[in-house]
């Protein structure tokens, strides 16, 4: 796995300077993590019906990723410089730690398709900051647009025939801060792909995830019983979330925002609720409304306008 990792990712990177800067791989990259990613709620909610805790299940996979790209990652340990080093423990906590608690969190205190609508507002957020912070990203009306109509997609999408939204004022301030997470991960991120690679990134997020989160278990002590780990449906999804949707998306998607940019690259996500929908019906026999459907019409229409051209 990690010798057809290491390959692809160097193949990824050469394809990628033979197609207009490499901006056509990193639009396919980017819907192909995105699919992936999609798919974690569901794999994810399998796992806390077995009992295990937000924060179990995120060390557990981040756990995983972390030594399986030790297998590819350069020697080196640490950045050039110390304020870089703190970069990676920002990164770790906005892409790891801070965003997984808070989301997890959210849906505990909150309804679930609050939660969903507003981490949604990430790549909104994205382009609002983006273009307050950095001046050379300019906010022009085909993203604007783009971005508005897949967020209305987003909105059917999650109320998917049901039209009342109940508040949870302390749930949904915790989703609007992995919202912002994500946002302020994306942002960083390309900079920092700047002077060192995917991969090396990406394991410092994966260990920087991992330091932070241990105080949270001080908190709330590890119940989850390591036997049970060797049960089909355990081991299956947490081989799922950390061997593909952390080890080998996580790489790819920093890949895709050093070729696109942290704003067309953070459209992608308004797609997550199609795919988590499809999974949904598929895995969970959820059902899918005429609304549903429109929503994802929606959805496909404003990330198409958002990202062309």
């Amino acid at each position: 796995m990690s010798w057809f990792f290491s390959n692809f990712v160097d193949v990824m990177s050469k394809m990628g300077e033979l197609h207009s800067g490499g901006r056509i791989w990193g639009h396919v990259t980017a819907v192909l993590v995105i699919g992936c990613w999609g798919c974690t709620f569901v794999s994810t909610k399998c796992l806390v019906n077995e009992g295990m805790s937000p924060a179990e299940i995120f060390f557990s996979r981040f756990l995983l990723a972390y030594l399986s790209i030790l297998t590819i990652s350069p020697r080196r340990w640490f950045c050039d410089r110390w304020r870089d080093e703190l970069i990676m423990v920002l990164l770790g906590m906005t892409g790891g730690s801070v965003y997984f608690l808070a989301e997890n969190e959210a849906i505990r205190l909150s309804y679930v398709n609050n939660v969903s609508f507003i981490v949604c507002t990430a790549p909104l957020i994205t382009t609002c900051l983006a273009t307050a912070l950095l001046h050379a990203v300019r906010a022009t009306p085909r993203l604007v647009i783009g971005s508005l109509v897949a967020l209305a997609g987003v909105a059917l999408v999650i109320c998917n025939g049901r039209l009342v939204l109940q508040l949870s004022p302390w749930g949904d301030l915790l989703a609007l801060l992995a919202a912002v997470c994500w946002a302020v991960y994306s942002l960083i991120m390309r900079p920092v792909l700047e002077r060192y690679g995917a991969v090396f990134v990406t394991r410092k997020v994966f260990f920087y995830g991992l330091l932070t989160i241990l105080p949270v278990f001080l908190l709330r002590p590890w119940a989850f019983e390591p036997v049970l780990l060797l049960r089909p449906v355990i081991w299956g999804n947490v081989l799922f979330l950390g061997l593909l949707a952390s080890f080998v998306c996580y790489a790819l998607w920093n890949w895709a925002i050093s070729r696109l940019g942290a704003v067309t690259t953070s459209n992608y996500v308004y797609l997550n609720p199609i795919v988590t929908l499809v999974a949904s019906a598929i895995f969970l026999d959820e059902p899918m409304t005429l609304m549903a459907y429109a929503g994802c019409a929606l959805i496909l229409a404003g990330v198409y306008v958002a990202n062309k051209g």
